[in-house]
């Protein structure tokens, strides 16, 4: 696969640097950050790395929906966000990755169509290719917030639409799904007789003001699958364990449950010391997250205040997650001008087509970076406009 403009542009910085001795004012200053332990964050080493030495963890035991303490950690996850879930109707699996992998050979023959939100994050695409299904977008708008254009998505549902996929709260927009939005989504759910999946990793980072709602609470008239796992909710990606938690009526929920049984039942993908140590690690999680929402916010507040003295760069709301979007002059393309962010100020940010913003003058930064690399980043951000319209 030919690399990107953007991506040579970056090698080619990092080539420079390294010739130059490592000089300083040739590093990248990268908003790109996604990876919590690559972030700086202080971890509880001694206790993330004890859950592993269980015992247990020595005898196989295959159970297809996951080890029962295991599920009975992730219900004691929801209860404590006022969601009653039930053991029975989860299911164990190494990434939401692999959770939509499993729910496409579930709901969707070859051939047939998910329907998802955009802008959105580009891997959905490559797991439905895999799987032999096509996505079909509808768009989210932004008129004072961000919101679901419903007459596009009603207007793409055809004969093969199987699901309707959202991520709550969305990735990269930060918006959460409103409960009219929901109520919405499961009429037209039950009007074509599809199921709704969704997506909340990132629901535990609301930012400051704003409420979180799990779409695990409350009743399911259709259909749905909410899926989320560790990577976010206790920032250890490289662990690898999410899950499906499965709503909906009683008939179509136990067939559902019975069908993704033999699915999880083939593949047995989750492996025994990571069930066994979720239990802790789940228990542990608000130690990380304070710290990253101290992080994620202190950001977006530097953002804004950089902001206040640039009238070219503005951001758009952001309720929820790690990355914010702004809206800059559209000079030229995205990838155009996130390479001469890279070659003139050392910065690296996502162009907005990566997500899939319509149009140009889009780009995605992360809140996650280290607060001086983010400060330093944002400026190189302003610094370009004032020059590029002083």
């Amino acid at each position: 696969m030919a690399e990107t403009r953007l991506a040579c542009a970056l090698g080619e910085r990092e080539a420079l640097r390294l010739r130059s001795g490592r000089a300083a004012g040739l590093e990248i200053l990268d908003l790109t950050a996604s990876n919590p332990t690559r972030c700086g964050f202080a971890y509880d080493e001694a206790g993330i790395l004890a859950a592993l030495g269980d015992r247990e963890a020595l005898v196989y035991d295959p159970e297809p929906r996951g080890m029962l303490r295991a599920r009975e950690a992730v219900c004691r996850y929801y209860a404590e966000r006022e969601a009653r879930v039930i053991a029975e109707r989860i299911f164990l699996t190494t990434s939401t990755s692999e959770a939509y992998s499993w729910l496409f050979r579930l709901l969707c023959d070859a051939g047939d169509e998910v329907l998802i939100a955009q802008p959105s994050y580009p891997l959905f695409d490559f797991l439905a290719q895999i799987e032999d299904v096509r996505l079909v977008t509808y768009p989210l708008v932004y008129d004072h917030g961000w919101q679901i254009d419903f007459a596009e998505l009603r207007a793409r549902v055809t004969p093969r639409t199987k699901a309707i996929a959202v991520v709550h709260p969305n990735n990269p927009t930060g918006h959460f799904t409103k409960e009219a939005e929901r109520r919405e989504l499961e009429r037209i759910c039950a009007e074509h007789g599809l199921a709704l999946i969704v997506d909340e990793v990132f629901l535990d980072y609301a930012m400051s003001g704003f409420e979180a709602r799990s779409f695990a609470s409350g009743t399911h008239s259709v259909l749905t699958f909410v899926l989320s796992g560790i990577s976010k909710i206790v920032a250890l990606p490289q662990m690898k364990a999410a899950w499906i938690a499965a709503f909906g009526p009683r008939r179509e929920l136990k067939e559902a449950l019975g069908r993704l049984e033999v699915v999880a039942d083939t593949f047995l993908s989750m492996n025994t010391p990571v069930q066994c140590a979720l239990p802790a690690w789940l228990a542990g999680a608000e130690g990380m997250q304070e710290q990253i929402r101290a992080r994620t916010q202190g950001n977006l507040a530097v953002l804004d205040q950089l902001l206040l003295q640039n009238r070219f760069v503005a951001r758009l709301e952001v309720e929820a997650g790690w990355y914010a979007v702004l809206r800059v002059p559209a000079l030229g393309s995205d990838e155009g001008l996130a390479v001469r962010l890279v070659e003139e100020r050392g910065v690296s940010v996502h162009p907005g087509y990566f997500f899939g913003f319509a149009g140009d003058g889009w780009l995605v930064v992360s809140l996650l970076t280290p607060e001086a690399e983010f400060r330093r980043g944002v400026e190189g951000i302003c610094g370009m406009f004032v020059s590029a319209r002083g």
